[in-house]
């Protein structure tokens, strides 16, 4: 399976490692033609107000929202939350708005205040799970059809609507592939 990770800043490379430590092949995704032929994108942590600016500037935006209205399994982490939210708390601008929620930037605070925890989140695993939280932010209301599966300190952190999945903290910065093998198999059963 092929899984593009959109690849202008951000936590890139940590995603592309784990995506072929499960066997599969990572794709950098920095141009229109880099969406084809990917079966998931995922949307990394990094500066969502930059991420978006070169969505724009690079052509990527429109076909990028084409794909994912479309179905392609996508998931955000962090910024990719950001960009992914219908609307953005205290802001006007928004960027590919294929998410009903509505999300708070630097929601837990600073660079200073970035924090771990562990949690069980059911319907990805059993176990416990490391969260990392890194200037994150979380959802301050959401809207039909989204689902709830992650609350810390009774904020939600972790959401998914149809094909999208969204996340506060970064999986890809623990040694835990709980959350890219339900990203890529439990939730859109794809081989």
């Amino acid at each position: 399976m092929k899984v593009g990770v959109l690849s202008f800043q951000g936590g890139v490379i940590e995603h592309l490692n784990q995506i072929k430590s499960l066997g599969h092949i990572g794709v950098e995704v920095k141009k229109e033609k880099d969406l084809n032929d990917i079966d998931a994108i995922i949307l990394p942590g990094g500066e969502s107000t930059t991420i978006g600016k070169l969505l724009k500037v690079t052509g990527l935006i429109e076909p990028l929202k084409e794909k994912i209205k479309n179905g392609l399994p996508t998931w955000g982490t962090c910024a990719g939350m950001i960009l992914l939210a219908n609307e953005i708390d205290g802001q006007e601008l928004k960027h590919l708005q294929l998410m009903n929620i509505k999300v708070k930037r630097n929601a837990f605070g600073t660079q200073i205040d970035s924090f771990k925890t562990q949690k069980v989140i059911d319907e990805v695993s059993h176990e416990e799970m490391e969260l990392v939280f890194i200037r994150a932010p979380y959802i301050t209301e959401l809207k039909e059809n989204v689902k709830i599966l992650c609350k810390v300190d009774n904020k939600i952190v972790a959401a998914k609507q149809d094909n999208i999945i969204v996340t506060s903290f970064h999986p890809e910065l623990t040694n835990d592939l709980s959350f890219l093998k339900y990203f890529l198999k439990n939730t859109y059963n794809i081989k």
